[in-house]
């Protein structure tokens, strides 16, 4: 949603790119005086070096953690069981 109406506004459709099929570009206030040649031309370059967006990684938890986690529950299911036997 684009709120209020001072905002000039370049839309990129040729960003050669498998990934974008466009790209807006919001120009600040204080560069609204800029020519819109050299506007569209750095928002061209920008939108050109865009690549793909980061795939998800898959966090790998660290030794440590994994056997601090099993024995944690083994802990919790021992007092458990130990409560349960005391009452």
């Amino acid at each position: 949603m684009i709120k209020g109406v001072n905002h000039r506004v370049v839309e990129v459709s040729d960003t050669d790119s498998d990934y974008f099929e466009k790209i807006m570009f919001f120009v600040r206030p204080e560069y609204a005086g800029i020519s819109e040649g050299k506007i569209r031309e750095r928002a061209g370059v920008i939108a050109k070096s865009a690549t793909a967006p980061p795939k998800n990684k898959v966090i790998q938890k660290s030794p440590t953690y994994i056997i601090g986690t099993i024995l944690g529950c083994i802990c919790s299911v021992a007092l458990g069981i130990l409560i349960g036997r005391i009452f």
